[in-house]
């Protein structure tokens, strides 16, 4: 196995690090004062576009396409150090147009969508023009099973119709939203991952509601996670995606590589809050001296440095398969890092907030937000516990292959 970053990975490293430092950091606290201010809490901060223009100007944009000529052609392992440093940052990944989910929308209409629909969707979306959601999850059915949704998308004539009911659709709320892709099933009867498609649903689409703005632990996102109701909404066939019965199989590719961003966005979170931790404990004193003196306290950091470097590692090698083997391969890996990064970035943040006490859990730091979403994350994009059976599965797999042929023996 071979971590060893090109030339080109190593400088666009050293330039996103300057540009964090430089332009990002600093921009924290006044991208949630203009926030805060805004009538809209779902707009887009006027110092956020301000970002986004400079990092287009200095080719820091679209770093995740690997696909044709679009994007900046990097491979998995590539990308992975790149997202760290963008996660360090809450607003980092979308500075540079980077961020979910946006990302996985833009690899399906990449990979799986007809001219039309890249140049009315991703080109757009790659110019970040326009914003997107993606419409999975339903309230009354357990989402983590794919099998399980009940959203109808039916074909009558020269149209599909769409009948159900989807939560915690990220982004919907954004004013810049105009596209929703939406996964639903075509065919009840198929085979039970031959049932389901997705469809591209323009935002403004007649019967589209949203019915309410939903909460992560308390806190209100800026792009918003939507209750939303589809009540007869009819869009053109032309607007299925790649055709009917694909859905279980394009939601799979989205997820393979948005499973590496998220995993690499967690180190991210891990090494800000380590950071914070180690600043905190130097300041603080108590008991006659630093709590950086109090062995409990360097236990944690200890115990911080030791769990990131083994997930980073881990996320490495799962970016390296990805690339020399293939998604499919990397199965086990990918489902892995999924628990693992969330699993350790929210133990680091859980010392942070422990180590700055009553300003742990205040807003003065980032530290609550990021106990928040890490906590969430957890269960985004397929619990723990999806993941944890994958692994569980390939790891029995071998063993019933020896047991078959002992037995034959």
């Amino acid at each position: 196995m071979d971590f060893g970053f090109s030339p080109r990975a190593s400088e666009l490293q050293d330039r996103m690090r300057s540009f964090m430092e430089q332009h990002v950091f600093p921009a924290e606290a006044v991208y949630d004062r203009q926030l805060a201010e805004a009538d809209d809490p779902h707009a887009l901060p006027p110092v956020m576009r301000e970002l986004k223009e400079k990092a287009r100007a200095e080719g820091l944009w679209n770093l995740f396409m690997a696909h044709g000529d679009r994007g900046a052609g990097l491979t998995n392992l590539e990308y992975a150090p790149l997202m760290e440093l963008a996660g360090r940052s809450i607003i980092g990944p979308e500075v540079f147009n980077c961020s979910a989910p946006d990302t996985g929308n833009m690899e399906l209409l990449a990979l799986y969508g007809t001219p039309e629909q890249q140049e009315q969707w991703l080109r757009p979306l790659l110019d970040a023009e326009i914003r997107s959601c993606f419409a999975m999850t339903e309230p009354e059915v357990a989402s983590s099973d794919a099998r399980n949704i009940r959203t109808r998308i039916t074909r009558d004539g020269d149209s599909y119709v769409v009948n159900g009911r989807k939560w915690y659709t990220s982004g919907i709320l954004d004013p810049d939203c105009k596209l929703i892709i939406l996964m639903g099933k075509t065919d009840p009867d198929a085979p039970a991952y031959r049932q389901q498609s997705m469809l591209l649903i323009p935002r403004d689409t007649p019967g589209v509601t949203v019915l309410r703005d939903l909460p992560m632990f308390g806190y209100t996102d800026r792009l918003g996670h939507g209750d939303v109701l589809f009540e007869d909404v009819r869009v053109p066939v032309e607007n299925i995606l790649r055709g009917e019965g694909e859905g279980f199989a394009l939601a799979q590719g989205r997820l393979g590589p948005g499973r590496m961003h998220y995993a690499m966005r967690a180190v991210g979170f891990a090494e800000r809050s380590l950071q914070l931790m180690c600043e905190r404990v130097t300041e603080r004193t108590a008991f006659g001296g630093p709590l950086a003196d109090q062995g409990v306290v360097r236990e944690w950091i200890a115990r911080s440095r030791i769990e990131i470097e083994q997930l980073r590692l881990l996320v490495l090698k799962s970016a390296w398969l990805m690339d020399t083997v293939g998604n499919a391969a990397a199965r086990m890996e990918v489902a892995a890092i999924k628990v693992a990064a969330l699993e350790v970035a929210h133990k680091v943040v859980d010392r942070a907030v422990q180590a700055h006490g009553a300003a742990g859990v205040s807003d003065d730091t980032v530290l609550a937000r990021l106990y928040a979403i890490t906590r969430a994350l957890r269960i985004a994009d397929g619990p723990d516990e999806v993941h944890l059976r994958t692994v569980a599965r390939q790891e029995l797999a071998q063993y019933k292959k020896t047991d078959t042929k002992a037995g034959a023996a």
